[in-house]
């Protein structure tokens, strides 16, 4: 599997992205991680700086079906398309990741978020901070 930095968004890769922005909004702590990492952005906003950034990756540019979004080391989301879930594509996209000459050094998941729990300490990577959050 390649990693390639994206550097012109597709109607696909949007959707993608849409998907996974939707799924987070379901997801508990995730519109708190959206807000987090978009600040005063839209999603679209931080998208295109990404972009501009070289921090979004995919799997391929015409068929993208993972993507990560970086900001410096920190792995901040990573989306596989829910039919290609369980198929070994996250950890080989995450793999690839790492062999890259500036890897990511920590990542973000979401509270109760296991299948992306196990798929870093599956790299070897361990929890190491949890950030609780009063109303």
């Amino acid at each position: 599997m390649s990693i390639v930095v994206v550097t012109e968004l597709s109607d696909r890769l949007t959707s993608l992205i849409d998907d996974a922005v939707a799924s987070a909004l379901d997801h508990r702590g995730g519109p708190e991680l959206l807000r987090d990492l978009c600040g005063d952005e839209t999603v679209a906003e931080v998208i295109a700086t990404a972009v501009s950034n070289g921090y979004l990756l995919v799997d391929d540019l015409t068929a993208p079906t993972v993507f990560a979004l970086r900001s410096g080391d920190v792995l901040q989301a990573m989306y596989v398309m829910k039919e290609f879930r369980r198929t070994g594509r996250a950890k080989r996209f995450l793999e690839e990741m790492l062999t890259q000459p500036s890897p990511p050094r920590d990542a973000l998941a979401l509270p109760g978020d296991r299948a992306t729990k196990s798929l870093y300490e599956s790299v070897g990577w361990k929890a190491r901070l949890l950030t609780m959050r009063g109303e």
